[in-house]
C-alpha cells in the first residue's frame, strides 16, 4: 500500500453551493411535539429514567448508560411525556424514544447551574453531564475524547472549521456570531489538558471565518488560523490533523495517538456555553436547504425537532422533495420521512428536488484510475469494488478497506458512476461478518 496521505493535499472538487452563508441563524418556535432518540451517540444507547405521563423541563436529563462509550441525553422542551416507543435509527439501528407534547413555557430544569471547574477531571466530568458529543457529524463522546490514556504525549489541539460539505453554512455562521464561545472553549481545553499548540483550520472559501478567528486569536499563546486549500474532504478528522501538524493517524489508532485532541467549532464552542450557563445539549444549530425548500436557512432547533417542522418554518416545500438527507450530499444520510428528528451530530437537512437527484445507471469499471487520483487516503477504491462483490475478505482485509471513511470523493469521480464508497462500507460488513 502507499504511504497514508501522500495526496491528503488533493482531494476533488466539489460545487460549494453555499447559499445560506450570509443568512445568521434564526431560532425557530418552540414545535407542538419533540421525539428524543435514546441513541444520538457513537456508542450505547441510553435507557429512558421518565415515564409516560411525567413532566419534563428543559435541560432535564431523559436517558443514561452506564456503558463506557455513551453519552446522556436531556430534555430539549418542557411539557409531557406522552410515548416511549421503540425507535429505528437512520443508520438501521435500534433504541428507544421519548416523545413530548410541549406546553410551550420552556421551563427550565431546577438542576441546570453552571459547573465548577478547577481540574482536568472537572472538565471531563462538565462534558459527560453536557451530554457533549462530536457535533461535527460522528457523535464521539467528548468526554472520553478529553481524557485520553497518553494525555503526557497530547500537545496540540486542532480545532475543525473546515465545512467542506456543500450547502452546509452553519459551522462558518458560528465562527462569525459565536466567536467568543469558540476561543473560550479553546483556551478552556488548552489550559486544563496543559496543550502547548492549537490549530484552527477554515477552507479558503470562507475568507470572513477567516478574518473573524485570526482577530480572536491574536495574541493567543499558541494558537494559530491555517487557511486550507478549498476542496473536499478537507474537514474529515484524519485530513485536517494532517494538514494541520503533518501527523498520521494510522489505521485503529485515535487522533490522540498522533498526540493530538480535534474538536469541531461547534463541539468546543458548545462546552465552553455549558460551563458558562450549565444548559446541556438540547438545540442545535443547523442549515436547511435544497432545491425543495422555500426559503433555505441557518435555524436553531431543539433537539428532536421533526424534520417537518423545521421545513416548515423555511416556508415549506416549493416543489416535492425527492430525496431528504441528514447531513451534506456527500456523507449525508437519506431518511425515509420528514417525520425523523433532529439529533445532536446533525448540522443540515437537505431536501433535494428531482433535478438535484437525477440518477445514472452504473455500468462496467473502465480502469481510469480517477479514484485512486481522488482517494485522501491513496486506498484503491475499484479493487476494493471487485473483492467486495467476490466476497474476498482476505483481499478486502489486505487492501485495507477499514482505512475508508467513506468520504464519497471515489464515487464522485467515476465515470462509470459506480457506487464504490458504499460498496466499501458494504466490505467492512462482510470483515465484520468474518470475525
Amino acid at each position: 500500500m502507499p504511504s497514508l496521505f501522500s495526496k491528503a493535499l488533493n482531494g476533488v472538487s466539489v460545487k460549494h453551493c453555499k447559499n445560506t452563508a450570509g443568512s445568521a441563524a434564526v431560532r425557530m418556535p418552540v414545535p407542538e411535539k419533540v421525539v428524543i432518540p435514546m441513541l444520538q451517540h457513537m456508542g450505547a444507547p441510553c435507557e429512558p429514567l421518565v415515564k409516560v405521563k411525567d413532566t419534563v423541563t428543559v435541560g432535564q436529563l431523559l436517558g443514561d448508560s452506564d456503558a463506557f462509550l455513551s453519552a446522556p441525553i436531556h430534555s430539549s422542551v418542557s411539557g409531557t411525556v406522552t410515548a416511549i416507543d421503540e425507535f429505528i435509527t437512520a443508520g438501521g439501528d435500534k433504541c428507544k424514544s421519548i416523545t413530548i407534547t410541549t406546553d410551550g413555557q420552556q421551563t427550565v430544569c431546577p438542576d441546570v447551574a453552571p459547573p465548577v471547574v478547577n481540574s482536568r477531571e472537572d472538565l471531563i466530568k462538565a462534558a459527560r453531564n453536557c451530554g457533549l458529543v462530536g457535533l461535527g457529524g460522528a457523535g464521539f463522546p467528548t468526554h472520553i475524547k478529553l481524557n485520553p490514556k497518553n494525555l503526557s504525549e497530547v500537545d496540540t489541539l486542532v480545532v475543525n472549521g473546515a465545512e467542506c460539505e456543500p450547502f452546509i453554512t452553519c459551522d462558518m455562521r458560528l465562527m462569525l456570531d459565536r466567536t467568543e464561545s469558540i476561543v473560550g472553549g479553546i483556551k478552556t481545553v488548552m489550559k486544563y489538558l496543559e496543550l502547548k499548540t492549537c490549530v484552527i483550520g477554515i477552507e479558503s472559501n470562507k475568507p470572513e471565518a477567516i478574518e473573524a478567528m485570526t482577530k480572536a486569536v491574536e495574541g493567543l499563546p499558541g494558537v494559530s488560523v491555517l487557511t486550507m486549500k478549498s476542496s473536499y474532504p478537507k474537514g474529515a478528522e484524519k485530513v485536517i490533523i494532517y494538514e494541520a501538524t503533518g501527523r498520521v493517524v494510522e489505521e485503529g489508532k485515535l487522533p490522540a495517538d498522533a498526540g493530538v485532541i480535534a474538536m469541531n467549532v461547534a463541539t468546543i464552542s458548545k462546552l465552553y456555553d455549558y460551563l458558562q450557563t450549565g444548559m446541556p445539549l438540547v438545540e442545535k444549530m443547523l442549515t436547511i436547504d435544497g432545491g425543495s425548500i422555500a426559503e433555505p436557512k441557518n435555524i436553531i432547533a431543539p433537539i428532536g425537532t421533526l424534520i417537518k417542522d423545521m421545513v416548515a418554518f423555511c416556508g415549506g416545500y416549493k416543489s416535492e422533495p425527492k430525496k431528504l438527507l441528514m447531513g451534506g450530499p456527500m456523507m449525508g444520510i437519506c431518511v425515509m420521512s420528514d417525520d425523523f428528528p433532529l439529533l445532536k451530530n446533525n448540522n443540515a437537512i437537505l431536501a433535494f428536488d428531482e433535478a438535484q437527484c437525477r440518477t445514472v445507471k452504473e455500468t462496467a469499471c473502465i480502469r481510469c484510475g480517477r479514484c485512486l487520483r481522488a482517494c485522501p487516503f491513496d486506498l484503491a477504491p475499484a479493487a476494493m469494488d471487485k473483492a467486495y462483490h467476490m466476497g474476498n475478505v482476505d483481499k478486502l482485509r489486505e487492501l485495507k478497506v477499514n482505512l475508508c471513511m467513506e468520504c464519497g470523493s471515489c464515487s464522485y469521480v467515476c465515470p462509470a458512476h459506480r457506487e464504490l464508497a458504499m460498496y466499501n462500507k458494504l466490505g467492512k460488513r462482510l470483515l465484520r461478518e468474518a470475525k
